[in-house]
């Protein structure tokens, strides 16, 4: 059966804090606008404090977190997933739902990735102007991905960004991948390919993650931008 992405509407959750670095706030305030002109109801929460709420979530269709590291409490991991188990959508990108949590395997678990670095720069390329944890890199599209409604006709595109390398599992339906180069004075002998955008099924819930977007700018790049929306809607219950 081919997979197709539903109308939005219903009731969204964005969850945003953390590390400011990654500026929760501006770049959740570039879908948000979407998510409303597709007939959502948007709630805005600074902290995890509403996962714990249990008559709420119930209630949730889709929730975006973008909070980059961070801490939550055992009984706010636990109302996640369960709505998640029950039918919420979970969505986000980069180091807002790749690196959340760390203190949380039961959140890692759930989201199936948990980013470990972004390499960046050869050493004779570095310049100090702060973007030495940059390269230059494609997000390589899956054979699955021209099927998906997700990803489907979209072809991989070229960033020069924060490039994360991710540790997960093979329960994730991967729609792209990345490839980290072997650079002289690296670790690490070979060249490592790690899931770039990817989604899973957790109980009757689905989740979304994209591992590109560190800046505004990452996320207005025309492909990721239209990735991440049908992702959205695609994770919606």
């Amino acid at each position: 059966m081919t997979e197709t992405i539903k109308p939005g509407g219903g009731e969204a959750l964005v969850v945003r804090g953390g590390w400011d670095g990654h500026q929760p706030v501006e770049t959740t305030e570039l879908f948000i606008p979407f998510l409303r002109a597709n007939g959502y109801n948007v709630r805005i929460e600074s902290d995890a404090s509403v996962y714990a709420d249990a008559d709420y979530m119930a209630g949730v269709d889709l929730v975006l977190h973008c909070t980059t590291m961070d801490t939550a409490a055992s009984a706010e991991i636990q109302g996640l997933r369960t709505a998640v188990a029950a039918g919420t959508g979970l969505a986000g990108w980069h180091g807002g739902i790749a690196d959340s949590y760390r203190n949380s395997a039961e959140f890692l678990q759930l989201v199936g990735g948990q980013f470990v670095a972004h390499p960046g720069r050869p050493v004779h390329e570095r310049r100090g102007d702060g973007r030495d944890g940059f390269a230059r890199y494609t997000v390589d599209m899956a054979p699955a991905a021209a099927v998906h409604p997700i990803t489907a006709g979209i072809d991989s595109f070229e960033l020069d960004t924060e490039q994360y390398w991710v540790l997960s599992d093979d329960y994730n339906d991967i729609l792209a991948t990345t490839t980290l180069a072997a650079k002289d004075g690296d670790p690490w002998g070979r060249p490592v390919t790690c899931p770039a955008i990817w989604t899973r099924s957790w109980g009757l819930g689905k989740v979304f993650v994209a591992t590109p977007g560190h800046t505004v700018e990452d996320l207005n790049n025309p492909k990721l931008k239209t990735i991440i929306e049908r992702g959205l809607l695609w994770a919606s219950r």
